[in-house]
């Protein structure tokens, strides 16, 4: 398994995994809003100041997918943190869980947030033994009914 910064020639196995994983657990992907970021991961998320990393398995195929979406110079929002069902229970979420919030820390962000379904229940439990507490602010995505924040320590 390795790790790596997406570029957009990933984008169409980005979307492949993304979407996957929205249709089994019955969300809708949103194609022409709140999915359009999948496009052009270059310009929405790294020339903005955040980032999008992709997990690639032994046989060079994207398995995973994560990122950091920039809402100002204090917030940022993680994004897109999904990994097919055979790669689940590896350890892998939380070693993006570990990048991530390394990551948001090394680029000055002091807040994290992020939203989600109440359907994806593991992926709760993670976000919440790091420390996530709910908050009102969100959820503005239509397939999201919850949404979390944490604030970050200093890099």
């Amino acid at each position: 398994m390795e790790i790596r910064a997406a570029t957009n020639q990933d984008a169409p196995d980005i979307r492949r995994v993304v979407f996957s994983v929205l249709t089994e657990y019955d969300l809708t992907a949103e194609h022409e809003t709140i999915d359009i970021d999948l496009r052009d991961i270059e310009r929405d998320y790294c020339a903005r100041g955040g980032c999008f990393e992709v997990v690639i398995d032994e046989n060079d195929k994207i398995v995973g997918t994560v990122g950091l979406y920039p809402h100002d110079h204090r917030t940022c929002e993680l994004r897109k943190m999904y990994l097919l069902p055979a790669n689940r229970g590896k350890g892998i979420g939380k070693k993006l869980m570990d990048r991530m919030l390394a990551k948001a820390k090394a680029l000055g962000f002091q807040h994290m947030v992020l939203e989600t379904s109440s359907k994806l229940v593991d992926a709760i439990a993670m976000y919440r033994r790091y420390g996530f507490t709910p908050t009102q602010d969100f959820p503005t995505c239509p397939r999201c009914d919850q949404a979390y924040e944490l604030m970050l320590d200093s890099p």
